[in-house]
């Protein structure tokens, strides 16, 4: 069998949580259904889902898988859309979310260089650190840092963002540069509201994690914001690749621990799965897909 149709309907039957409802939205037999799912199973060597009399229920191995096929059918689904947009003209206003830091710093350009490929498209760009509902606040589009639970949304990879610690030279001038993550513990750290409380700074290297508690004199909820903050000489601050390197390359911030890797984040270009997405959404997949993935 074509795995990306074993894969379109095992997502399905993970959404319908049914092998019935699925095979009727699918104008498939249940067996036929049942053949596509066993067919994938087969082929990674593991269940997918488990199966009683009466329920079934996705293996946790089954729950990883999902997240992944959905990954795959969105990025297949993208390049259709190359070839579609040429065919359809792309028009309209397209509203898309982001966080500010990575708006500002790295999804701005490339919009720029949209607009200049579609002139027809006027793009609506809302910048903010909360988690958007798509289909609630009207936007066509988000990219957001993390996981995608969100059923109701395709999601694209895009390249992960690296965190960096960071501090300005007259801070660590004053208070000296840490040579390990516990010396931190004695270091003013810049915390960010949505991290929450008790939140902690996670180091790794060879196999070794130190977790270092944030204590210090400052909490804001704009990425922008702790950047000033940093700039100033206030503390040490750790934030994306895309809010410090422009600091770091300038001299302003100087990179701290940089043998030490803090961890990364999945980035994603989200978009409803329905209705079906329209040719300024696919031009949009598309173009972001090439240029940020």
């Amino acid at each position: 069998m074509d795995r990306l149709s074993s894969m379109a309907v095992f997502v399905r039957v993970a959404d319908a949580k049914s092998f019935a409802a699925a095979a009727e939205t699918l104008g498939l037999s249940p067996t036929m259904v049942a053949n596509h799912v066993r067919a994938l199973e087969a082929h990674l060597g593991a269940r997918l889902i488990e199966r009683t009399t009466r329920r079934q229920a996705l293996t946790d191995i089954g729950v990883a898988y999902l997240e992944r096929c959905r990954e795959v059918l969105a990025s297949v689904e993208a390049a259709d859309g190359v070839a579609e947009a040429a065919r359809t003209r792309p028009e309209g206003v397209l509203r898309v979310t982001t966080s500010v830091s990575y708006g500002a710093h790295r999804l701005v350009p490339v919009i720029a260089d949209y607009c200049r490929a579609f002139p027809a498209v006027h793009v609506e760009l809302d910048l903010n650190d909360r988690i958007v509902d798509l289909e609630e606040e009207g936007f066509h589009a988000g990219i957001r840092s993390g996981r995608t639970p969100d059923e109701r949304l395709n999601a694209l990879p895009l390249k992960p963002s690296t965190m960096w610690a960071a501090a300005s030279p007259a801070y660590l001038e004053r208070r000296g540069a840490p040579h390990h993550p516990a010396e931190l513990v004695d270091h003013a750290c810049l915390a960010f509201t949505v991290w929450g409380a008790g939140h902690a700074w996670r180091f790794m290297r060879d196999g070794e994690t130190v977790a270092v508690p944030i204590a210090g004199p400052f909490t804001v909820n704009s990425g922008q914001a702790l950047l000033q903050a940093a700039l100033t000489g206030l503390g040490v601050i750790v934030q994306a690749d895309v809010l410090l390197e422009a600091a770091i390359e300038s001299g302003a911030l100087v990179r701290i621990l940089p043998d030490w890797e803090l961890p990364t984040r999945p980035i994603r270009l989200v978009y409803r799965r329905r209705p079906p997405p329209s040719a300024k959404l696919r031009s949009f997949v598309a173009f972001i897909g090439e240029r940020l993935g």
